[in-house]
């Protein structure tokens, strides 16, 4: 469903992605993983289009979404949902015109049909009948699962995550791993998580992939990656700094 192909990407001299390669197949839950300011958000990002590499291709579904203009990537964007870092949802609208805000800016469904689809989609995410709150009346964990309500309010094929426990308590990251699980697997989608928390990443990883150096430096199964004795995997793994890499 997904292939990168010899991605690069960098900004100004400063190169981020130097011949990124993997693929993900439909239905696969898939996890990167990598260092801060290893890549990570700038690789999903090339995912759904939002950047454009350098060098290199991104297939979806075997397109080729690097030359498209906007008006195609729309056509390829409505495989996707996204729940983005700190979930951007718009501070002035209640949580039912952020869930819903695709369709009221299309016009292509009426005001009833799209209520129905909005109260379906908390539903999904447990947040039934708060539709007319403000995101400023919501705890950080309920707005990840409103951001996530309007990213599958389309019913993707394809969820991107981005840091989605991110500055969430351990007991609220776990309902957010276990709600990502459930979305996965009710609505069959393939699922990409971007994250440096081991925990969601032995949860969700199906396969995990590791970025370092500007690659793919690993890609393997929970259990394979977890139990591996590379150094650099077992650091990253177990929190540990490279001594080389102090400075004093």
């Amino acid at each position: 469903m997904i292939e990168v192909c010899e991605l690069r990407r960098g900004f100004g001299s400063h190169m981020i992605l130097d011949g990124v390669s993997f693929r993900i197949e439909k239905g696969e839950s898939v996890v990167i993983i990598g260092r801060s300011g290893s890549g990570k958000s700038v690789l999903l990002k090339h995912l759904i289009g939002l950047l454009k590499p350098s060098a290199g291709k991104v297939l979806i579904d075997g397109e080729n979404i690097v030359p498209m203009n906007e008006r195609q990537l729309l056509r390829v964007r409505r495989k996707f949902g996204m729940l983005f870092q700190g979930a951007a949802l718009f501070d002035s609208m209640t949580v039912a015109e952020n869930v819903g805000f695709a369709f009221r800016r299309e016009r292509s469904l009426p005001e009833r049909e799209i209520a129905r689809k909005v109260r379906e989609a908390l539903e999904m995410v447990e947040l039934p009948g708060i539709e007319h709150r403000r995101p400023s009346e919501l705890s950080g964990g309920m707005r990840k699962r409103v951001g996530l309500a309007r990213a599958i309010i389309y019913q993707p094929q394809i969820v991107l995550y981005d840091e989605p426990t991110t500055g969430l308590d351990p007991v609220v990251s776990d309902s957010i791993d276990k709600l990502i699980a459930r979305v996965r697997d009710c609505l069959d989608v393939t699922t990409v998580v971007v994250t440096h928390d081991m925990r969601s990443a032995r949860r969700l990883g199906q396969r995990i992939l590791m970025l370092h150096e500007k690659r793919i430096y690993t890609s393997g199964s929970g259990e394979e990656i977890f139990a591996s004795t590379d150094p650099v995997i077992r650091r990253f793994i177990d929190g540990v700094s490279d001594p080389k890499e102090l400075m004093f």
